[in-house]
């Protein structure tokens, strides 16, 4: 085969990947701004309907965090422990739903961006969704879990690989 021919087939094929639109994952500051977002249009409701249900004395008590230092809060107000395991279900089953539905929280809404499966692109499963949702505790627990994605090309954090899920840019 001429070289001519070689590369001329060379130049077709990188016209044809060009033309290829490329999905873009959502940078570190954008998962952010949605995340924080998140947590006021979702964690608040939810902890106010806690409130409104279990009485406003639930809301005094230690939190998770006091627990796992063994803060003297987590021994003379401890948690409920069913109250919650409610807690963590009614966040986890929002997110998941609105994760599904349409790959968007209003976080990741106004971030303009979704999650999606990270192999084929095209909307995650319940499970791998779950997976993530349970995930976001080990990327709390480590911290490093969320910067992960500071280091790698496709952005992706801890529980993005563990769930085999990514965020991406929505047009």
């Amino acid at each position: 085969m001429r070289w001519r021919n070689v590369k001329h087939k060379n130049s077709n094929q990188t016209q044809s990947d060009a033309s290829v639109p490329q999905r873009l994952f959502a940078g570190f500051w954008t998962r952010a701004l949605g995340f924080v977002t998140d947590l006021f249009m979702i964690g608040i409701p939810i902890s106010l309907f806690i409130m409104v249900v279990f009485g406003r004395d639930e809301m005094k008590t230690a939190t998770a965090l006091d627990v796992i230092a063994h803060n003297e809060t987590a021994l003379t107000n401890a948690p409920d422990p069913l109250v919650s395991l409610l807690h963590v279900v009614l966040t986890m089953s929002i997110y998941v739903f609105l994760w599904h539905r349409n790959g968007k929280t209003p976080g990741k809404q106004l971030a303009h961006c979704k999650v999606v499966d990270a192999t084929t692109l095209k909307p995650a499963s319940y499970f791998q969704l779950i997976i993530r949702f349970l995930g976001y505790f080990l990327s709390a627990v480590t911290l490093i879990g969320f910067f992960i994605g500071l280091f790698r090309r496709d952005k992706r954090t801890l529980h993005d690989l563990i769930s085999r899920t990514a965020v991406v840019y929505t047009n």
